[in-house]
């Protein structure tokens, strides 16, 4: 059986917008609530107040409130950030050039970031996968090998901090890292 964590003195920001893939959110945001994490969701203005989520195919009936917009957030007043997939969510994220300098302020300083499956467009965006080891959804390999990172293909790789899977399959290797490097907390090795 798998050590527990305990995160209760951890702040963990979740940035999406609607079309987030419903699992890649919400399993691993019940498990940090459960590890004690505080989690703030953080989206962009054109879904300031909720997001829905999308599953099998076709929007979910998933919705989540929204904390705060990206704009008024910076990482200073988290301690990781987990980024879920869906080809929708990230993809939008991405044309944000809030949501783009929130990831990459993460990296700068060092703190753990979670992404799955297309997720890592965002790490991509923000400028911070060369040299990095990573793993994503297999559409997007060529995004995240020409951004400079070695892309495996394997259910979680972990790379000083960064945290990547594949799909929703991976979810339980992906949420068992996420939490460990969460609780080993800043990474001298995590960089942009």
């Amino acid at each position: 059986m798998a050590r527990e964590r305990d995160l209760s003195n951890r702040n963990v920001a979740i940035l999406a917008t609607d079309g987030f893939e419903e699992s890649e959110l919400v399993e691993p945001l019940s498990a940090l609530t459960e590890a004690g994490a505080k989690v703030t969701l953080v989206s962009i203005p054109d879904t300031s107040r909720k997001i829905r989520g999308w599953a099998e195919g076709d929007w979910s009936d998933e919705t989540l409130s929204v904390d705060d917009v990206v704009q008024d957030r910076s990482a200073d007043e988290f301690d990781a950030l987990l980024l879920p997939g869906g080809v929708l969510n990230p993809d939008k994220l991405r044309m944000n050039r809030d949501a783009v300098r929130f990831v990459r302020e993460f990296f700068d300083q060092g703190k753990p970031v979670a992404a799955i499956c297309h997720g890592p467009w965002m790490i991509v965006e923000a400028g911070a996968a060369e040299g990095r080891r990573m793993t994503s959804y297999a559409s997007i390999r060529t995004d995240v090998e020409n951004a400079g990172a070695e892309w495996v293909d394997e259910s979680v790789v972990v790379d000083q901090g960064l945290v990547t899977s594949r799909h929703p399959g991976d979810l339980g290797d992906f949420i068992a890292k996420m939490l460990e490097e969460i609780e080993e907390g800043v990474h001298a090795g995590q960089h942009a």
